[in-house]
């Protein structure tokens, strides 16, 4: 991963169009549905441990900003490693996923993010999956084959939110391409901005339980700069 001196928070410019994406997709949970469902999937290679240890103190987040939207229940996946891959259970909980990402640990491989793409395919082909979350750094695969999997997760309305820490530029082309195709978003994130990665995962989340016009509330119910990016998006449905 780059330099910490080398990483930038996002731009105001960047959420906002984030935002926007998310606002703009339309509500995918139907009336029979219990709650919100989302994958979590995150690089566990050896360069990312200082993300996970973020990543649990926050986590908490998403499920607090659902609670009122029906719920929401979230499954961790990350890979790490050679070849290692986990998915685990599905949580509807905070401690349930806490204690799933703190017995985990970072550890050095190659990304594996074709993987992550079709076994999201997979569990929205058992039961409906609202929204994939990817967070990482690097990309060391064929970005065609990529594309090809995000595509197909686009046809199925599961939209992938991907969050780039650092400045890696094949890893940015990659994840542009992946949320475009998939009908999600791209946002980049410093290391040192817990507070915006809480925020940002927090709009997912209450996108997936609630979709845009839920998403609209929580932009309020922030204030700041959440508040500041959300408030053009006016009382639209």
């Amino acid at each position: 991963m780059a330099e910490d001196k080398k990483l930038r928070p996002a731009s105001d410019a960047a959420i906002q169009e984030f935002l926007n994406k998310a606002a703009s997709l339309p509500v995918k949970k139907s009336t029979g549905e219990k709650c919100g469902r989302l994958i979590f999937g995150m690089d566990a290679t050896a360069s990312r441990q200082p993300a996970w240890d973020r990543a649990c103190q926050i986590q908490g987040q998403m499920f607090v900003e659902t609670a009122a939207l029906g719920g929401l229940a979230i499954q961790l996946v990350y890979y790490r490693g050679f070849h290692e891959f986990y998915a685990g259970a599905w949580h509807t909980d905070s401690q349930g996923l806490l204690a799933e990402m703190t017995r985990a640990a970072c550890a050095g491989g190659l990304t594996q993010i074709g993987r992550l793409l079709r076994h999201a395919q997979k569990e929205n082909a058992r039961e409906k999956v609202h929204a994939v979350v990817f967070v990482g750094d690097c990309m060391e695969e064929e970005v065609d084959r990529l594309a090809h999997e995000a595509g197909k997760l686009g046809m199925a309305g599961v939209p992938v939110f991907v969050f780039q820490e650092g400045l890696d530029a094949v890893a940015e082309k990659a994840f542009r391409e992946i949320a475009k195709l998939s009908g999600g978003a791209w946002c980049s994130f410093d290391a040192g901005s817990a507070r915006q990665l809480r925020d940002l995962l927090g709009a997912v989340a209450v996108f997936a339980a609630g979709g845009r016009r839920a998403l609209l509330k929580y932009g309020e119910g922030r204030g700041g700069a959440v508040l500041r990016l959300t408030r053009q998006f006016g009382g639209g449905r």
